[in-house]
């Protein structure tokens, strides 16, 4: 029944528009366009039609298709890309398998917001501290970055706060739902021919569907953009977050098939979540700026600076944690475009440079109060890497290089219980670089590529929470080869496809103790082989009296596998890596009227998830229907909006945000049941 409704709903969600298009035929001049999208991955500033590389780009009305409270399900409706809540405000992103050694949290993800590296020089990214107003798009490139980003195997972010139209001067919007979901934004965007300033705040508050679930959100951020003479651009970052929630914990499949709704209970002589009052306290502060200015007619310049702080304490159920984690740093990118004998040159050089120091103290967990200090380390962490990258065009052709090379160190001073003096490790990877090929045939352009990604362990991942200071784990190191297309139509069609083949040696994977706490060993090598696909298709290519209303399409096939991997007495080569299902995909509509009517309804289908090495545990498939509709109307110079939604219809019992590999079978953390909500709207 599960298989015939799926079909049913691909089926209605992308032939059905053929009945609309032959029945509304005109003069073929009016055709639709298809809005054109500059992509800025990789410095190239393309065409997303025209870009050589496997990337996603999610923009503002993919993001809201969806609650406005989590970009959860529009990043994971995305090809090969999968993003997960293990509680809520508790995030992972899966790309390509990624996941596979971040228990929790965001790793081997570089990640820049509004230009400025978040991801902390220790390897991790508190994405959590941003709320959903903060974005506005999202590009994910897929597979290494390190020719340009520095290390990562996982992919690259860009998120960008700001759209390119102008903002309402003043905004409101709240929302009430399921759960006791609770949301306020409001925003203040003045703004002239030379500038322009966002100046907002959210609140975000609810109980959760399991018991102890609740989360509240505070932030408050203030993006500017100006234009003081010229071509120069200078945009300025400021945001401030207080996040807590709390967390339940994962269950075993008879705790989460009796009752998924629990918290963890007490067992193996640990208390239960509840009494130890797990939990995230969580408090954010990132100042940066970007100033791009143009040197000559050929050259130009953008360069970034900003500082970032984090202060987080974590009662749990083995331990109390309580980290101050304050880092810096800088980016400068110097970019040569020049026409030679027809062909066109854009060659761009710069480095990434940052620092950090870190204070962590573990204490004995008293009923949620930190107790006996247990251990106490003082960290500092430098990551730096210089890089450079050409591209030439030329007779229908492009052809890509570039490399980086990359350096990362940590040192430790571990004080108690004993102290050990300095504790030092670096990281060198020498070049990793990708090199890419590209034609155009008529509508359609193909492309391949090669790239070496390199990922040294996380900060968190060479002391974990689960186990002693572990500096022999060694760095990641994989080369990915991509295939890929892309076709864009008059009619609206746009088609991208991409085949690659990924191979990792020395991966990092994840183990939890009886504690629940987390200790990572390197993996021997994966073998990681996929298809991801995306097609969109407007609903009214011809005149209409619908705007940017379209049917969209996306799939992936991963087939992941350890190739060489022994563990003691334990053979796992062969088997499918854990935390990625082999089949995904999604199907949508997306309707907007001229006279102010919007609706939207998505599936998004997760075939069965491994959730250990040994492949002994599965987290079942689900398919997720999401509907949404709302309507705006103008009342002298104010814009009134009311949305409806709902998520999760047909009401799946599913787990989302799996702990892989947990001790005594602990995997599953239930996600919500159908949930309800309701926006109330207005723009000045």
């Amino acid at each position: 029944m599960r298989f015939f409704i799926i079909r049913l709903f691909i089926c209605f969600c992308f032939f059905w528009p053929c009945l609309f298009t032959y029945a509304q035929i005109v003069d073929s001049v009016k055709q639709f366009v298809l809005e054109e999208v500059i992509i800025r991955a990789f410095e190239q500033n393309r065409k997303l039609k025209e870009m050589p590389a496997a990337l996603n780009y999610i923009n503002n009305q993919s993001l809201n298709r969806f609650s406005p409270t989590s970009i959860v399900m529009a990043v994971s409706t995305s090809p090969g890309v999968r993003m997960e809540e293990r509680s809520p405000g508790s995030y992972r992103l899966n790309i390509r398998g990624s996941s596979l050694r971040s228990p929790f949290g965001v790793r081997n993800v570089k990640i820049y917001y509004n230009d400025i590296p978040i991801t902390d020089p220790g390897g991790n990214t508190y994405l959590n501290q941003l709320g959903f107003y903060n974005y506005n798009s999202i590009e994910i490139i897929k597979g290494p970055g390190s020719s340009l980003y520095g290390a990562g195997t996982g992919g690259v972010l860009l998120i960008e706060s700001l759209g390119e139209s102008k903002s309402p001067l003043i905004e409101a919007e709240y929302t009430n739902g399921s759960f006791g979901l609770q949301s306020i934004y409001g925003s203040l965007n003045p703004s002239s021919e030379k500038w322009r300033n966002e100046i907002s705040f959210q609140h975000l508050q609810s109980t959760g569907y399991r018991v102890h679930s609740d989360l509240k959100r505070d932030v408050f951020s203030w993006t500017g953009e100006f234009k003081p003479g010229g071509l120069s651009k200078l945009k300025t970052t400021f945001l401030y977050s207080r996040l807590s929630y709390e967390t339940p914990g994962a269950l075993t499949i008879t705790e989460y098939s009796g009752n998924p709704r629990q918290a963890r209970p007490a067992g193996a002589g640990f208390p239960s979540a509840e009494q130890s009052k797990a939990s995230i306290e969580q408090t954010g502060f990132l100042a940066g700026a970007s100033f791009e200015q143009h040197l000559t007619y050929r050259w130009k310049n953008k360069t970034v600076l900003y500082g970032m702080f984090t202060e987080l304490k974590n009662p749990a159920i083995r331990n109390y944690g309580r980290n101050t984690e304050p880092h810096f740093g800088g980016r400068s990118v110097f970019d040569f475009t020049d026409t030679i004998s027809g062909a066109f040159l854009n060659w761009n050089m710069g480095a990434e440079w940052q620092r950090g120091f870190f204070s962590v103290y573990v204490h004995k967990n008293l009923n949620g109060t930190a107790d006996t200090l247990k251990s106490y380390d003082e960290i500092q962490n430098l990551n730096s890497f210089v890089f450079t990258h050409g591209s030439l065009d030329f007779n229908k052709w492009n052809i890509s290089a570039g490399a980086s090379w990359n350096r990362s160190s940590i040192q430790l001073y571990r004080y108690v219980p004993v102290l050990t003096g300095k504790l030092s490790r670096n990281f060198s990877n020498g070049i990793a670089g990708r090199v890419s090929l590209s034609r155009k045939l008529n509508n359609i352009m193909v492309y391949s590529s090669v790239s070496k990604g390199f990922s040294p362990p996380s900060t968190s991942e060479l002391t974990p929470s689960g186990s002693s200071i572990n500096f022999a784990l060694n760095a990641e190191e994989g080369i990915n080869y991509e295939f890929g297309l892309k076709a864009s139509f008059s009619n609206g069609l746009f088609i991208d496809l991409s085949a690659f083949h990924f191979s990792l040696r020395n991966t990092i994977v994840q183990r939890r103790d009886a504690g629940g706490g987390d200790y990572f060993i390197n993996a021997g090598r994966t073998e990681q082989k996929g298809i991801e696909a995306l097609v969109r298709y407007p609903l009214f290519p011809f005149a209409s009296p619908f705007k940017n209303s379209n049917t969209w399409l996306s799939y992936s096939w991963h087939n992941f596998h350890y190739k060489d991997f022994v563990q003691l007495t334990n053979d796992y080569s062969g088997n499918k890596m854990p935390s990625t299902a082999p089949h995904t995909f999604s199907a949508g509509i997306d309707i907007v009227s001229l006279k102010g009517l919007y609706a939207s309804v998505s599936g998004l289908y997760s075939d069965d998830i491994p959730l250990n090495d040994a492949n002994t545990a599965v987290a079942n498939s689900y398919f997720l229907i999401s509907a949404k509709i709302g309507f705006e109307k103008m009342i002298d110079k104010i814009k009134l909006k009311l949305l409806a939604g709902a998520e999760n219809l047909l009401d799946q019992h599913y787990s989302l945000g799996n702990d892989v590999n947990g001790f005594g079978g602990r995997f599953y953390n239930a996600a919500p049941s159908r949930n309800y909500y309701v926006t109330l709207g207005m723009q000045l």
